[in-house]
């Protein structure tokens, strides 16, 4: 595994960190299949084109096959990633160099070292193969061996099964339900589901992932 932040490797772009920000721009994360790149407006296009499929945003509480309210959401994340509070990334497969999806780190607590994953999805042509496991393993090295992170978040909607099942399958323990956590764009009640990962227990977790 590979963590990088090269200037070369991304337009040439000059490494920042502003005052308070853990994590140095660009940052990019090289599995041995995936590469995870810093979003930017020129992965916009690509993003847009697969982020149609419906299938995708059934359990999120925005449609993002709507391109509007998806840019929206990136443009947000970017001037987020400025603040140091968020850090959206593209997938990209390696082999054939095709964006597959996005993922991204939010609530970045640097003075309790801490942070949530979120915002994860893949196009479904994607779904169950490596491509979540490969992927959060690479994130999750990144997070508890150079950040030094004591613990990771991740949550998702209580009826959403496949996300549940990924996030058991990399070590994600089981916290709670936070009812009525959240309120959809529909204006429907979301029940969120709560999983974390501490540093204590990365060891046996990145054993267990290969």
């Amino acid at each position: 595994m590979n963590f990088s932040s090269n200037p070369q490797q991304q337009n040439k772009e000059i490494p920042t960190k502003a005052e308070g920000n853990w994590i140095e721009h660009p940052l990019t994360l090289e599995s041995d299949n995936y590469c995870l790149l810093p979003l930017e407006m020129e992965h916009f296009k690509d993003l847009l084109e697969i982020s149609k499929d419906k299938r995708i945003w059934e359990f999120y509480i925005v449609d993002g096959s709507n391109s509007e309210k998806l840019l929206q959401s990136w443009n947000t994340a970017m001037i987020e990633r400025k603040e140091g509070n968020q850090y959206p990334f593209v997938i990209k497969t390696k082999k054939d160099n095709k964006i597959i999806g996005s993922t991204r780190f939010l609530n970045i607590q640097p003075e309790h070292k801490k942070l949530e994953i979120g915002w994860s999805w893949i196009h479904p042509n994607y779904w169950n193969t490596n491509a979540n496991k490969e992927c959060k393993k690479l994130i999750l090295t990144y997070i508890f061996e150079t950040l030094k992170a004591n613990r990771v978040q991740l949550q998702t909607d209580e009826n959403n099964i496949r996300s549940r099942k990924a996030i058991e399958k990399i070590g994600g323990k089981f916290e709670g339900i936070l009812r009525h956590d959240i309120i959809r764009e529909n204006g429907v009640f979301r029940n969120s589901v709560y999983y974390s990962i501490i540093n204590s227990e990365w060891a046996e977790i990145k054993n267990c992932l290969g």
